[in-house]
């Protein structure tokens, strides 16, 4: 019904817990029930992953083309005490020996965020934990930090199946929002655009999420230059994503197809793959030209370091191969490190929540005795905005075909 997921560094250590002081023994517990999967981890201050336990939901939900929020909440309920269990129990720790809990509070899926905020609250109160409250794209935008050495300031691209922002880090506290999507997210797109392909009629995509099949099915073009989808917001000089009208175009164009070849019922075009990777390939130029605008704007008011560059691709659309060589590539052009997070830490999971947890613990921020319900929310801004300082600094940057690249 679920698939379940469990990793494993086990470690010793005798702790005598303070509120509030850190060290590299510190050891954090992270919850995360934003969406559909119940992640939870124990991360220490080194960043060592000490247990793990994941129960992703994703074969349940690829049957309803999405995931049921209803069905996503019962499952959280189910696996929340097993998930928690059996990271700690991974760790060869006990919850005494924990030095805080992390729990995910915002943005996401209103009934299944307080599934982990309850538990979470429920085990604070019962082995005197401190809680921190993790607000979930912050922790996506900062786990690549637990692999890299990577200092604040740098520019992040948070893509998924729910979200398209980009951001500047100032520190862990301080983000700076500078694009965000409009309409659909990619990851949202790309399973529509699967589902309406009817991939999962061919064998090798009938278990895979749609973004996954559309990546694969890619692989195997042969001529996707046959089709031209146009770029989104060309004629607007800021950060901001929109992915709908693209959605569209390719509904149009393979309605048309069908047309041509009589496809009815179950039946699959025989351009099935070239269309793919043509769809594919408009996602990622539409993201690679408003991330070089982002990165503009932030040098022009010395914003990030001359000397360390860094952009950080995280979220579930991260794992997509040709979207992210094709962010490296023009962070090449502009002289930035492009990192993303280990694929298995892109998608939600505890990992990250922890290891937010242990730099917010490190800093002494956001740390507290209790999680108020009422601040348990659905929807939360990423930071300060800057959305409309980029429109009015009217950046003009060339479109970057990426077929010439060999995409």
């Amino acid at each position: 019904m679920f698939t379940h997921i469990k990793s494993v560094h086990k470690a010793h250590r005798t702790v005598s817990i303070v509120s509030a002081r850190y060290s590299s023994a510190v050891a954090i517990l992270g919850i995360e029930t934003s969406c559909d999967d119940t992640g939870c981890a124990v991360v220490n201050g080194n960043g060592r992953i000490l247990g793990e336990s994941l129960y992703s939901q994703n074969n349940v939900h690829i049957r309803y083309g999405g995931v049921n929020p209803l069905i996503a909440y019962e499952l959280h309920r189910n696996n929340i005490e097993l998930s928690v269990n059996e990271a700690i129990e991974l760790s060869n720790f006990k919850i005494s020996d924990l030095d805080a809990i992390a729990v995910t509070t915002k943005p996401g899926m209103l009934i299944n965020l307080q599934v982990g905020v309850k538990y979470a609250k429920y085990l604070a109160r019962k082995f005197h934990k401190p809680l921190i409250p993790i607000h979930h794209m912050e922790a996506h935008a900062l786990i690549a930090r637990m692999y890299q050495t990577i200092t604040c300031p740098f520019v992040v691209l948070l893509i998924s199946g729910g979200h398209c922002l980009l951001a500047l880090v100032k520190d862990i506290d301080n983000f700076f929002l500078l694009g965000e999507g409009l309409d659909n997210a990619p990851g949202e797109i790309m399973d529509k655009v699967a589902r309406r392909l009817k991939l999962k009629n061919i064998a090798e995509f009938s278990l895979m999420p749609g973004g996954k099949a559309i990546e694969t099915a890619a692989r195997k073009a042969s001529n996707p230059e046959q089709f031209k989808f146009p770029l989104p917001l060309t004629k607007y000089r800021d950060c901001n994503f929109s992915f709908s009208g693209l959605k569209d175009s390719v509904f149009r164009t393979l309605l048309r197809k069908e047309t041509d070849h009589g496809i009815v019922g179950d039946a699959i075009i025989p351009e099935v793959y070239d269309l793919c990777a043509a769809f594919q390939l408009a996602i990622a130029e539409h993201i690679v030209h408003r991330t070089e605008r982002a990165l503009i704007f932030c040098e022009e008011r010395n914003l990030v370091s001359r000397r360390d560059k860094t952009i950080i691709v995280s979220g579930g659309v991260a794992c997509n191969d040709i979207i992210f060589q094709a962010i490296q590539l023009i962070g090449k052009k502009k002289g930035y490190n492009v990192y993303r997070p280990p694929s298995r830490l892109c998608t939600d999971n505890g990992v990250m929540v922890a290891w937010n947890g242990v730099e917010k613990f490190r800093k002494k921020f956001d740390i507290s005795l209790d999680i108020d319900l009422s601040s348990v929310t659905p929807v939360a801004p990423l930071g300060k905005s800057l959305i409309n300082e980029v429109k009015a600094a009217q950046i003009p940057v060339r479109v970057t075909r990426l077929k010439k690249y060999n995409f």
